[in-house]
C-alpha cells in the first residue's frame, strides 16, 4: 500500500479507503488529481492506465456528499500492484483536469465518461461523443436517464473536427499539398467490424488519420443495471463474440469473487479448458482474416476449417455455436458430455495441423514477411501508454499476462510459456498469436489429463439452481428455484474490479453491488477499445494496404469495443 502521508506532500486531500480485494484505493479532491497522478507515474511507476469510469450515486448513499464520482484504475510497471483513485465531484460544472498529457489512453476513456455521464475533463483536446451519436441528448448512464428512450441519428458526422487539428499539427493542407481524404469503412470487409477511419493520403501514403467507433453500441452497461447477474451472462457473449465463453467466465469469476465463493475443482478445470479453446478460436479468426486481407486464401481455409471443428464441439457441449451462454454464477449449466475427450483431442489435432501447414507456407515466405515486417511498429513504452494488454502488448516486448502476473484457476500449476515479441510490428502481433495457439493447446492437454470428478457448481441454493428432481418433488426445491429466478443472486453490497486474460488482453469487470440481485453498476474494461485508439498513430507513414494488415493484427472486435 502506498503511504498516504508521503503522497499528501503533493496531494493534501489524499485519504486511504478500504481496498477492493487486491486493489488499493485512495480518495482525493479533483484539484489534487493531476499532481498525484504525475507522482504515481514518475515516482511509483504506475505506468499503465487501465480504465476510467464514473459512478452516479443518485440511488444510493453518497459517502462523500457527491452525486458523481470518477474512478481511475492503474497498474504499476511490474503489473502486480493495482490502484484505484476515487474523485468525488461536488460541482459538475467545474469538471476535472484531463490526464491526456500523461497517458495517451486517457483520450478515449475520458471521452467515454463525458459521453455516458457528462463529466467535463478540462483541457481535453477533443471532448465529444464517442459511443453515442452526435445528435444524442443527455447522458445515458446517469441513473435518471430512462432506459426506453429512443434517439435516432439523422446526419452523418464528417469528423473533420478531429482531422483538421491532426493536419495542422503536421503542417499539412489538403489543397496545397494535394492530399486526398478517404474513408476506410465503416462497412467494409477489411475494416474487421463497423469501424470508420478517415485518412489523409499523399498518393498511397497515409499522412494523418482519425478513427470513429460506436456504430455497434448496444447499451450493455445500461442493460446490466436492469437485469439480474445471471441474466447478464448472455449479454457478455456479444462483447467479443469470437471468444464468447471467455466473456462469460470473466464476468462470472468477478461476481463469484464478490460472493467469496470458490468453485469446485472440476468446474475450474472445465473453465480453463473452455477459455483456452476460446483463445485458440479467437486467434484463428484473427490470423485467417489477416492472411486473407493480403490475398492468402489457401491459408484461410487451413485455419478456418479447424475453427469450424471447434465450434462443432462447443455446439455439442453448450447447444450454441457462437454465443454460448454456458456459464452461470457459481458454476455452469451442466457437466461435460460422454465422449468429450475424444472430440476435443480431435479438434486440437486439427488445429495443430492447420497451424503447422500455414506456418510452413508463410514463415519463410518473402511476400508475407515483406508485407508485414517493420510495418506499424509500436515500442514497449508507447504500447503501455496507449493501455495495450494481451498479445498486442506482448508483441511489443512487454512480458505481461494475467495468467502469470496474477495467477487464477491454477494457471500457475500448468507448464506453458508466455509468448513475447521484440519489435511490436504487424509481423510480431500475428506471430505471437500463432505461438499462443500452441501454448493454449498445451494447457488444454494438461487440464484434460488432470481434470477431477465431482460437481460443476457450488452447493449453495442462494447462488445456484437446485436439481430439477428437487424442484419437481419438494417444496423447498420449488421455492429455491422461484426465488433465485425472480430475485437473482444477491451479491453483498460493495465494489470490485475483477479481470481475466482474455484473447485480446485484460478483460475487466468493475462491478458495484447494492446488495440486491441486480448490479448497481457494471463497467467493462474492453481491450479492443484501447487498442483501436492507437490505430491512427500506427498507420501514419504507411500505405493503405499496410493499414489493412495493421488493423487485422490488432484483432479489433467491434462488439467488445462499442459495447
Amino acid at each position: 500500500m502506498l503511504d498516504p502521508d508521503t503522497l499528501r506532500s503533493v496531494a493534501p486531500s489524499v485519504t486511504p479507503a478500504p481496498p477492493m480485494g487486491e486493489t488499493d484505493v485512495l480518495i482525493l479532491k479533483p484539484a489534487d488529481l493531476r499532481p498525484l497522478v504525475e507522482t504515481l507515474k514518475h515516482t511509483h511507476d504506475y505506468t499503465l492506465l487501465l480504465d476510467i469510469t464514473a459512478v452516479d450515486n443518485l440511488d444510493r448513499p453518497q459517502p462523500h456528499g457527491a452525486r458523481f464520482e470518477v474512478r481511475y484504475l492503474f497498474r504499476d510497471r511490474t503489473f502486480t500492484r493495482t490502484l484505484m483513485l476515487k474523485v468525488p465531484l461536488h460541482r459538475m460544472e467545474r469538471g476535472i483536469e484531463t490526464l491526456t498529457p500523461l497517458y495517451p489512453a486517457a483520450d478515449w476513456l475520458e471521452r467515454e465518461v463525458w459521453d455516458q455521464y457528462g463529466v467535463v475533463f478540462e483541457g481535453h483536446p477533443t471532448l465529444k461523443r464517442i459511443l453515442n451519436h452526435m445528435e444524442f441528448e443527455g447522458h445515458p448512464l446517469r441513473r435518471d436517464y430512462p432506459i426506453d428512450r429512443r434517439q435516432t441519428c439523422t446526419v452523418t458526422q464528417d469528423i473533420m473536427d478531429e482531422m483538421q487539428p491532426a493536419l495542422d499539427a503536421r503542417g499539412l493542407d489538403p489543397k496545397r499539398d494535394h492530399l486526398m481524404l478517404l474513408n476506410l469503412g465503416p462497412s467494409h470487409p477489411a475494416s474487421h467490424g463497423t469501424i470508420r477511419t478517415l485518412v489523409a493520403l499523399d498518393g498511397e501514403k497515409i499522412v494523418a488519420g482519425v478513427s470513429e467507433v460506436g456504430y455497434l453500441h448496444r447499451g450493455f452497461e445500461k442493460s446490466c443495471e436492469n437485469h439480474t447477474y445471471n441474466q447478464i451472462i448472455p449479454y457478455t457473449d456479444r462483447l467479443n463474440y469470437c471468444s464468447a465463453l471467455m466473456n462469460n467466465i470473466g464476468f462470472a469469476k468477478a461476481v463469484e469473487e464478490m460472493l467469496d465463493v470458490t468453485l469446485p475443482d472440476r468446474a475450474i478445470f472445465i473453465r480453463v479448458i473452455l477459455a483456452e479453446l476460446s483463445r485458440i478460436i479467437d486467434h484463428l479468426v484473427c490470423l485467417a482474416a489477416g492472411l486473407l486481407d493480403m490475398g492468402a486464401q489457401t491459408n484461410y481455409w487451413y485455419l478456418f476449417n479447424p475453427r469450424n471443428d471447434a465450434y462443432d464441439f462447443l455446439s455439442k457441449l453448450t447447444g450454441a455455436r457462437l454465443t454460448n451462454s454456458f456459464m452461470r454464477i457459481g458454476g455452469m449449466t451442466h457437466d461435460l458430455y460422454d465422449g468429450w475427450e475424444a472430440d476435443l483431442r480431435h479438434v486440437l489435432k486439427k488445429v495443430d495441423e492447420g497451424v503447422s501447414e500455414t506456418l510452413t507456407m508463410i514463415q519463410h515466405n518473402r511476400i508475407y514477411n515483406d508485407r508485414i515486417q517493420d510495418v506499424s511498429p509500436l515500442s514497449a513504452e508507447e504500447a503501455i501508454g496507449y493501455g495495450f494488454t494481451g498479445p498486442n502488448l506482448r508483441a511489443s516486448g512487454v512480458a505481461y499476462d494475467l495468467r502469470f502476473a496474477r495467477p487464477y484457476y491454477y494457471y500457475d500449476t500448468f507448464d506453458f510459456d508466455m509468448v513475447v515479441g521484440s519489435h511490436g510490428d504487424t509481423h510480431d502481433r500475428l506471430m505471437v498469436r500463432f505461438e499462443e495457439i500452441r501454448q493454449s493447446t498445451r494447457i488444454i492437454e494438461q487440464a484434460m489429463d488432470r481434470i477431477p470428478g465431482g460437481a460443476v457448481c457450488v452447493d449453495d441454493r442462494a447462488i445456484t439452481l437446485p436439481p430439477k428432481s428437487a424442484v419437481y418433488s419438494t417444496i423447498e426445491g420449488t421455492i429455491d428455484q422461484f426465488k433465485l429466478t425472480i430475485d437473482g443472486v444477491r451479491v453483498p453490497a460493495g465494489e470490485y474490479y475483477g479481470a481475466t486474460e482474455a484473447a485480446n488482453g485484460e478483460l475487466g469487470y468493475h462491478i458495484i453491488s447494492d446488495g440486491s440481485g441486480t448490479p448497481y453498476k457494471v463497467k467493462v474494461r474492453a481491450p479492443s477499445f484501447l487498442h483501436m485508439q492507437a490505430y491512427p498513430h500506427l498507420i501514419e507513414g504507411y500505405q493503405v494496404a499496410d493499414a489493412i494488415m495493421t488493423l487485422g493484427s490488432l484483432n479489433i472486435i467491434a462488439g467488445e469495443m462499442d459495447r
